[in-house]
């Protein structure tokens, strides 16, 4: 396994950098004004990240957590029977998943590596076999990330190329960050507009500062200066107003959860510029790897939204600076919110573009079926 895996070109921004027997991950609570790795020694150095947001970003996320465990086991002097091995690993899994509950990215993936380690364990004569077959299913899922985010900008720009019409280029909104500090490399709905800037496509990409963790004016925005993209940084509460203007022509947000239904989780406000999007006639596009999708669930009233720490919305910087807020008020502060199918024009994926199959609704199973 090569060393720090690249997302797109020499320069791009990594969050998560890998080599067999060694984690770092890129401190994203300490961006843009520092740039700091920590090092990652076990699955507990991976939960405590997530769960601190250090790494965040439902890709990225499942890709932290399995390689965090990678990490572990491959350093691990375990004396058990293949069957603990697996158990072993379970048990680690399921621990992860703990520590942020909505993006499904990351309960996929722990299913996927746990039953494949138990499987493994029924023909191996010894525990390594199990952690060896475990680590390259690991390393396996972060490059086929990066191939997945290039896929997915590559099919979400040429739509909306295809789409142009008498207009040479397109101005896009993003909310929330989902760039290569998101994912394993290049992005997810940033993706798209990476694309749609190497097509020669986009005049301006927007981006909300995502309030209360500011996501997009500490992540996004350092990417989108970082790539030299042209770009322009506004207030959550702005995207009516600048929609009204006339100056964005497409919203593209990333996903962490979507239903069977094409109901979709995104961090909190993407409901908000989905329904001013709505209004004004804009076409509003989730950009998601197929891991994001969550067939067990029928509709986004069954997706469990995770609730942040009071802090965040009662002192600057995301909780970490000086209290801003009133002492002894009441918060409520979840961390996504759900975009219900009827607002969502189309989900881009990297099989292709999922179109509504109603006014309402998305046939998803059947998208994914016929795509295999």
């Amino acid at each position: 396994m090569a060393a720090e895996i690249n997302g797109s070109s020499p320069g791009t921004l990594q969050s998560i950098c890998y080599e067999r027997g060694s984690l770092r991950l890129l401190d994203q609570t300490r961006l843009p004004l520092e740039t700091v790795y920590l090092d990652i020694k076990d699955s507990s150095d991976g939960w405590t990240a997530i769960r601190d947001m250090v790494v965040r970003g439902a890709p990225a996320i499942a890709i932290a957590a399995a390689l965090s465990l990678a990490i572990e086991v491959f350093n691990l002097d375990f004396s058990g029977t293949p069957e603990d091995a697996a158990s072993y690993l379970a048990k680690k899994l399921e621990y992860l998943v703990s520590s942020r509950p909505t993006a499904v990215n990351l309960s996929d993936a722990a299913e996927k590596l746990r039953s494949l380690v138990l499987k493994i364990a029924e023909t191996a004569n010894e525990a390594q076999t199990v952690f060896q077959a475990y680590v390259d299913a690991a390393e396996t899922m972060l490059v086929d990330d990066v191939a997945a985010n290039k896929a997915i900008g590559f099919h979400g720009a040429s739509h909306l190329g295809s789409h142009l019409e008498n207009m040479q280029k397109i101005s896009v909104l993003t909310h929330c960050n989902t760039g290569s500090l998101a994912t394993a490399g290049y992005g997810t709905a940033l993706g798209v507009i990476r694309a749609l800037q190497t097509e020669g496509w986009l005049e301006k990409a927007f981006c909300t500062e995502t309030r209360p963790f500011n996501q997009g004016s500490r992540l996004t925005a350092f990417e989108l200066v970082h790539d030299q993209i042209p770009a322009t940084l506004i207030a959550d509460s702005a995207v009516a107003a600048l929609m009204k203007a006339g100056v964005v022509n497409a919203v593209v947000v990333g996903a962490d959860r979507i239903a069977a239904n094409g109901d979709t989780a995104n961090k909190i406000g993407t409901y908000s510029v989905a329904l001013s999007a709505y209004h004004h006639g804009i076409q509003f596009y989730v950009a998601a790897p197929i891991t994001s999708i969550d067939l067990s669930i029928s509709s986004g009233d069954q997706i469990v939204i995770e609730e942040r720490s009071e802090k965040e919305l009662l002192h600057s910087d995301g909780g970490r600076g000086k209290q801003v807020a009133a002492s002894g008020i009441s918060v409520w502060n979840p961390a996504f919110d759900v975009t219900p199918a009827r607002l969502i024009t189309a989900i881009f994926t990297e099989k292709g573009v999922i179109r509504k199959s109603s006014e309402d609704a998305f046939d998803i199973k059947g998208f994914i079926e016929s795509a295999k």
